[in-house]
């Protein structure tokens, strides 16, 4: 990989692990299903141009955006707006990947060795160990919506595998434009305060949405598809588990996270079953 596209997957990592403490803002002044839907529409605003009917996928991709879209990040935000630590949100978000694997097992009909199987375990048997740090354990609320979350994103990544190839730009344009106003719907319904917090809201906040969504999403995911065309998928992604690791420091630097044995050795694991994964399901 040559130093330039090194120095892209750095500034992905670091976006996505800043991306943690924006969005804990975020969802510290705004309602997290409404911040949620705020999010896609500035992504729609970017992404306009990339609107276009996908020929032959169209069912496809709105079925994946009503699973990643709504699904899986109105209960990855609302897990984030119930912790008290941003860490272990990054920690536990990272299951999405045993996840996916156990699914494409089930109904890919992919095998799986040994080493796989092991990785599964450490990976799961981290979260646990999560699960029970203080910091956690007093919330276990937010670390359950974190899991479902990324349940949700397993079950995407799974229909993504089936549809085949498309357009990164017009993914997530129809992402936003199916999940704006689902989410918008599911906020009223569900959340209030949605007029005390626009009017309260600063600079900041905005700027939350706005990093989250050009950020996070037309940047991040972008340039991880960019370098995904370009190296071996296990590569790529075995340098994106620098974004956890990044989530973690940032949370202490920023959040004032206290990193407690359980949420160190608990993260270890699960980031260790994930690369095993990872590379394992690349080289198989």
């Amino acid at each position: 990989m040559t130093p330039s596209h090194l120095a892209l997957a750095l500034v992905i990592n670091l976006i996505w692990g800043f991306n943690f403490i924006a969005s804990k803002y975020g969802v510290g002044h705004f309602p997290p299903v409404f911040f949620t839907a705020l999010r896609f529409i500035f992504i729609v605003i970017v992404l306009l141009p990339w609107l276009k009917p996908i020929k032959g996928k169209m069912t496809e991709m709105l079925l994946i955006a009503g699973v990643i879209g709504i699904i899986h990040y109105s209960l990855m935000f609302t897990g984030l707006a119930l912790s008290n630590d941003v860490s272990s949100v990054a920690l536990a978000a990272q299951t999405n990947i045993p996840l996916a694997t156990i699914f494409a097992v089930i109904f890919l009909g992919e095998r799986i060795g040994w080493r796989r199987i092991l990785a599964l375990v450490i990976a799961f048997g981290g979260v646990v160990l999560i699960g029970f740090d203080p910091i956690v354990f007093n919330n276990l609320g937010s670390l359950a919506f974190v899991l479902a979350g990324a349940l949700a994103f397993a079950v995407g990544t799974i229909l993504i595998r089936r549809a085949g190839q498309i357009n990164v730009f017009s993914m997530n344009a129809w992402i936003a434009v199916v999940a704006a106003p689902g989410l918008f719907i599911l906020s009223a319904e569900f959340e209030s305060g949605h007029v005390e917090a626009l009017q309260a809201a600063g600079w900041l906040p905005w700027a939350a949405v706005a990093f989250s969504a050009v950020g996070a999403s037309v940047i991040g995911h972008s340039g991880a598809y960019f370098l995904w065309q370009r190296y071996p998928v296990n590569l790529v992604s075995t340098l994106l588990l620098l974004t956890p690791i990044f989530g973690v420091i940032f949370g202490v630097i920023f959040w004032g996270d206290q990193l407690t044995w359980r949420l160190v050795v608990g993260g270890m694991a699960t980031l260790a079953g994930v690369a095993i994964i990872t590379v394992r399901t690349k080289q198989s």
